[in-house]
C-alpha cells in the first residue's frame, strides 16, 4: 500500500539530488558564514575578557592580603594560612579563571570548528569529484585514441582527418591546366576537440602575397613550444594557444604535454598537426583559403600525467 504518491517521492528525490549536487557550494557558504560568526563571537567575548581577568587578579590579591594579615597577626588567634594553602587557593583561582575564559570563548570555538568542518568537507567533495572527472576523461581519451589508431591503420590518416573534422568536397582550379580538381577540405566553422583555426582573424596572420610567412611563423611557434616543454617538463595547451595568438579555453588549462625520458602516454613533443611526414603543408588543412587548421597532439590531463609519473617513480 502506497502512502506517498509517486510524484511527491520523485520530487523529494530530485530535490535531494540537487542538494547533493550543490553540496560543495552549500558547505562552502556555511563555512564562510560560520567563520564570520566565529569572529564576531570572539570579538564580543574579548570585550568581556577584561572583567574575567580583573576578577582573577582581584582574587589573587585577596589571597596575598590574607597571607599578609596572618603573618602580621591581624587575625584571630589560632588562625593559620600556610604557603601551601595559599598556593592551592591560587591554583583554584587560576582554574576557575581559565574555565570562565573557555566558557566565554566556547561559542566562538564551536562555531569556528563547524566552519572548518564545512570548508574541509566542501574541499574534499570537490577534490573527489575532480578525481572522478579526471579518471572518466582518461578513459574516454584512451578509448578515442585507440579508435583513431584503428581508423588510421585501416583507412589511413587522410580518412581519419575527414571523419574527425567536418569536411566538404570543393572544386579547385589548377593554375597550370585550368582544369577543375575535386578535393576534400576542412569545412568552415569551429573545429571539434582541441583543434583551432589560424586565419585572417588572428593578429599574427599574414595576408597574400605574404601568406607563405604563416607556415614559417607556425613552425617557429612550434619550435618554441617544444623548447619550453623540454626545459620545464610540461606545457599547457593554453600556453600553445597563446603562442599562436589563439584564445584560451577551459580545457586548455588542464590538458597539455608532459616530457619525460620514458614517456608511456605521450609523444614527448608538441605538434601543431598541419604538416605531413615530409614536413609539407597538409592540403586537407590548407584547402580552406585564408585559414590553416591546427590540430594539437596533446598528451592528456597534465595533473593526471604527473600523478602517474610520481606513482611510477615511487614504485621504482
Amino acid at each position: 500500500m502506497k502512502f506517498v504518491p509517486t510524484a511527491i517521492s520523485r520530487k523529494v528525490a530530485e530535490q535531494a539530488l540537487l542538494a547533493r549536487k550543490n553540496s560543495p557550494t552549500i558547505l562552502f557558504g556555511a563555512g564562510v558564514v560560520s567563520m564570520v560568526g566565529s569572529t564576531v563571537l570572539a570579538c564580543r567575548a574579548t570585550l568581556k575578557l577584561s572583567d574575567v581577568l580583573d576578577e582573577v587578579e582581584d582574587n589573587m590579591g585577596k589571597a596575598q592580603l590574607a597571607k599578609q594579615k596572618v603573618e602580621a597577626g591581624e587575625v584571630s588567634e589560632g588562625t593559620t594560612y600556610s604557603d601551601r594553602e595559599m598556593k592551592q587557593d591560587q591554583v583554584i583561582i587560576y582554574v576557575r579563571g581559565i574555565a570562565k575564559v573557555v566558557k566565554l570563548y566556547a561559542p566562538a570555538l564551536v562555531v569556528g570548528g563547524i566552519g572548518v568542518v564545512c570548508l574541509t568537507r566542501s574541499h574534499q567533495i570537490l577534490q573527489d569529484r575532480n578525481a572522478a572527472l579526471t579518471a572518466a576523461y582518461v578513459v574516454v581519451d584512451t578509448a578515442f585514441k585507440k579508435y583513431r589508431e584503428r581508423v588510421v591503420e585501416r583507412y589511413g590518416e587522410d580518412v581519419d582527418r575527414e571523419l574527425r573534422f567536418d569536411s566538404e568536397e570543393v572544386d579547385i582550379i589548377d593554375d597550370e591546366t585550368g582544369k577543375v580538381i575535386s578535393t576534400i577540405v576542412a569545412a568552415p566553422g569551429e573545429p571539434s576537440g582541441y583543434a583551432r583555426w589560424f586565419d585572417e582573424e588572428n593578429n599574427n596572420w599574414s595576408a597574400p602575397p605574404f601568406d607563405e610567412h604563416n607556415w614559417l611563423y607556425l613552425r617557429t611557434q612550434q619550435n618554441w613550444a617544444n623548447d619550453m616543454l623540454r626545459a620545464r617538463g610540461h606545457l599547457f595547451l593554453n600556453e600553445a594557444y597563446g603562442m599562436c595568438g589563439l584564445p584560451h579555453t577551459s580545457a586548455g588549462s588542464i590538458v597539455g604535454w608532459v616530457y619525460e625520458r620514458d614517456n608511456e602516454r605521450g609523444d614527448n613533443y608538441v605538434d601543431f598537426g598541419c604538416w605531413d611526414e615530409d614536413n609539407q603543408p597538409l592540403q586537407f588543412f590548407n584547402g580552406r583559403e585564408g585559414a590553416i587548421l591546427l590540430d594539437f597532439n596533446v598528451d592528456g590531463s597534465i595533473w593526471q600525467l604527473l600523478d602517474e609519473r610520481n606513482e611510477r617513480d615511487t614504485s621504482r
